[in-house]
């Protein structure tokens, strides 16, 4: 028996949900597909119309949808017997993966794992070294005798629970269940997704897009944090030229923004017109290879299309200042603003009925990571007194900005107060 063990938190049933997100559904290193052909990258995409993957997607399906109550091992044995070690067996991999994280697991017994293994390992240590001083012989059930009677369980209880928080003995609680048209199309996306991962740059291009669909796409950008600047591009057709900074152009923290782009990309995939190029630093070598992607490509997003969805807080702050404020109409869709030759998109305007001024509000949460006093001072100079910032005090500043005050500054704790916003706009417009 081994001496050491890995500490785990304390659950009577341990439920280990991997769709938070959609974090999990990214696929592993060795299982991408991906060519390169004159130094473009060629992801692997299957077909979903074809009825040969269609079969394979519907044969893992079936295990999977059998799957709850039985452990990792089990299904993972009964995976090896289906996909063998042919030459697609890397696509069957893909698909057994993201099947996989579609699974809800817990931990197979009402005990904790991790005490139950301190205990049986600090008594075996001590027989260990009482064999060692009276040169008396390993008795292995005295120790599980010993470990039961500390915890209060039997010695079968104490063999049972000692690992079985291990990932083959976790059992499947429930399995997400979809289609074989939706499994191929999330195994495309998740490949441009591992593409995405190494990029140094992307430059996207929308168009044909409305408001609504436009400050969706803004959203997800600032929601996921990423460095981006805006412009707007053939304007008639309602079309902006996106760039935004890939993990690899940075000097830290590159697997987590790397992550956060990737998980932009379902919710590019739902504009109707978009282009997007990407330089990519491709294998061991770092070889230089650009990615592209289209409306044309037939990618198809996983993600629920929110459409016109505002953030609850800024729900909150809208049904609080109608029912509050008098004097100013607030409302939720204004258009992109020019900014220092990119475009700013605030969150909310408010009119001041009396004059017909508007002061343009934008709301940093917790979700938001920019640098606030060189953004207050760009709004500053282009914007005087006509611009309103709502800070979260969990809003996380890239620069000194946290001690930033003004009068363009509101802070809040949990929801702002309507008529404190409105007081400050107020002031701001009889400058």
């Amino acid at each position: 028996m081994c001496h050491s063990l890995e500490l785990s938190i304390r659950h009577d049933s341990v439920g280990i949900h991997l769709g938070d997100d959609g974090v999990e559904f990214l696929l592993t290193g060795k299982l991408v597909r991906v060519r390169m052909v004159k130094n473009r990258l060629k992801p692997g995409y299957l077909d979903p119309d074809s009825d040969a993957w269609r079969d394979v997607a519907s044969q893992l399906l079936a295990i999977y949808r059998q799957a709850p109550g039985r452990t990792r091992a089990e299904i993972e044995t009964e995976l090896a017997d289906l996909l063998g070690d042919g030459p697609q067996q890397l696509i069957y991999h893909g698909l057994a993966k993201l099947l996989e994280d579609r699974c809800e697991y817990e931990v197979a017994s009402s005990l904790n794992p991790e005490q139950v293994r301190e205990v049986a390992f600090r008594r075996s240590a001590e027989a260990h070294r009482l064999k060692a001083s009276l040169q008396q012989p390993f008795d292995r059930n005295a120790v599980l005798r010993e470990a039961a009677n500390e915890l209060g369980i039997s010695p079968e209880q104490v063999e049972q629970s000692l690992f079985a928080d291990l990932r083959d003995e976790q059992r499947i609680l429930r399995f997400d269940d979809c289609t074989p048209e939706q499994l191929i199309h999330r195994y495309n996306v998740a490949l441009a997704q591992a593409v995405l991962l190494r990029s140094v740059r992307l430059e996207i291009r929308v168009w044909n897009l409305s408001t609504a669909r436009f400050r969706q796409l803004i959203r997800q950008v600032k929601f996921r944090q990423l460095i981006v600047t805006v412009k707007p591009v053939n304007e008639r057709a309602g079309g902006y030229l996106l760039t935004i900074d890939g993990p690899l152009s940075l000097f830290s923290s590159t697997q987590k923004y790397g992550l956060q782009l990737a998980l932009f990309l379902p919710a590019l995939l739902y504009c109707p017109a978009y282009e997007l190029t990407a330089e990519v630093l491709w294998g061991s070598s770092r070889r230089v290879a650009t990615f592209t992607l289209s409306a044309t490509d037939g990618l198809r997003s996983h993600i629920p299309d929110f459409g016109v969805y505002t953030p609850p807080l800024l729900d909150t702050v809208l049904a609080n200042f109608r029912a509050n404020v008098a004097d100013w109409v607030i409302d939720a869709e204004p258009n992109p603003q020019p900014l220092a030759g990119s475009l700013w998109l605030p969150d909310l305007t408010l009119t001041h009925t009396p004059t017909g001024i508007t002061v343009f509000v934008e709301l940093l949460g917790y979700w938001r990571s920019i640098p606030l006093e060189q953004h207050y001072r760009r709004l500053s100079a282009e914007y005087p007194g006509r611009f309103l910032l709502l800070v979260s005090e969990q809003f996380r500043t890239d620069d000194s900005g946290d001690g930033l005050l003004g009068d363009g500054i509101y802070r809040f704790k949990r929801t702002p107060i309507a008529q404190e916003i409105a007081k400050l706009a107020a002031k701001l417009i009889q400058k």
